[in-house]
């Protein structure tokens, strides 16, 4: 795993960071997502602070997140049962 030093831009600040090299484009990516959310904030309310956009931003990707564990939970779980009705076909296949 080869690490290497990006540099991203969030809300015209620049950032250097360390990452894994598999990892530098979702980085990029996630720079670019926040951004737009930033811009987006900007756009529809009256706040002057960037640092209170960064926030807002922090807490909408935190919830999302939150949100999606719930929804990884439910998809893991009935990832569990369908293989193991999958074995139980196939084991009933092979008996008879």
């Amino acid at each position: 795993m080869n690490e290497l030093s990006i540099k991203v831009n969030i809300a015209n600040r620049e950032y250097p960071l360390t990452v894994k090299s598999e990892e530098v484009e979702s980085v990029k990516k996630a720079a670019i997502a926040v951004n737009e959310k930033v811009k987006e904030f900007e756009k529809n309310y009256t706040v002057k602070d960037k640092q209170d956009l960064l926030a807002m931003c922090a807490l909408q990707f935190a919830s999302q997140s939150l949100s999606n564990e719930g929804k990884v939970a439910v998809d893991s779980a009935l990832s569990n049962r369908i293989i193991e009705v999958e074995r139980f076909v196939s084991d009933y296949l092979k008996k008879g």
